[in-house]
């Protein structure tokens, strides 16, 4: 706990064998009160590893329901465990379970209601190995994104956030897709509400065991965010209606 404020890390996991031990002993078990570990029928033996690393919440989808849909799941059973703050780390090791602890401050703290862990900010996404390709992918999307949603985040697309239970409760993420594209719905829909999102400066780490999507997927994903970011705008203008962004 924080501050009296229980905190719950979330892990929505698929094909993390050989990961998650790796990942589990850099979260901050002195803090943290809860893990949940959400598997998304894995092929491999993610389960099974699990359970022999200790995490006693363990959820398994018989059938693959997609990275959207893994987090829906995680972050019902958070709030159904009394979690004040939700932690989401993917479990590929790929973002570090050593920020847990400072995002987790800030929502405690009442500085921000939710926090991303950014790649963009202090060069770690290059450094840490981005393909050049997903990194300009990247800027040009967070610029276009930043436009038409009037914030000025340094990155939309990392997968490393941290909310309080107050957000979530107040924000319909079941009406998000169960793909990719879940994240960025997610975030506009937080900006929709009124929310803000605070920042932090996260190293990243791109190997072979990393999850990350084909060129293909990709090329969808970034229609899609654009679709998503246009769809906040004429809506802000009530040119348009969406579930996504209900009228008040």
């Amino acid at each position: 706990m924080i501050r009296g404020k229980k905190i719950v890390v979330v892990m929505p996991a698929y094909n993390a064998e050989k990961t998650l031990e790796q990942t589990l002993a850099e979260v901050p078990r002195d803090i943290v009160d809860e893990i949940i570990l959400t598997d998304d029928c894995s092929r491999d033996g993610t389960v099974a590893k699990a359970r022999e690393l200790g995490i006693s919440e363990i959820l398994v989808h018989p059938t693959n329901k997609g990275y959207g849909g893994n987090q829906k799941t995680c972050y019902k059973r958070a709030l159904e465990l009394g979690a004040d703050i939700v932690v989401m780390l993917h479990p590929d090791y790929q973002y570090t379970p050593l920020l847990i602890e400072s995002m987790a401050y800030i929502i405690a703290n009442g500085v921000y209601p939710a926090v991303f862990g950014s790649r963009i900010l202090g060069g770690g996404a290059l450094k840490g190995g981005m393909p050049l390709v997903k990194y300009i992918s990247n800027r040009f999307l967070t610029f276009t994104q930043n436009i038409l949603l009037g914030q000025k985040l340094s990155e939309y697309h990392t997968g490393y956030r941290a909310f309080s239970a107050e957000v979530l409760r107040k924000v319909d993420f079941e009406t998000c897709s169960d793909d990719f594209i879940f994240d960025n719905e997610m975030a506009a829909m937080i900006f929709w509400e009124g929310f803000k999102i605070g920042e932090v400066t996260c190293p990243t780490k791109y190997f072979e065991g990393a999850s990350s999507i084909n060129l293909a997927r990709s090329a969808v994903y970034g229609l899609g965010v654009l679709r998503v970011s246009l769809t906040y705008r004429l809506c802000k203008w009530h040119l348009m209606r969406s579930k996504l962004f209900p009228a008040r």
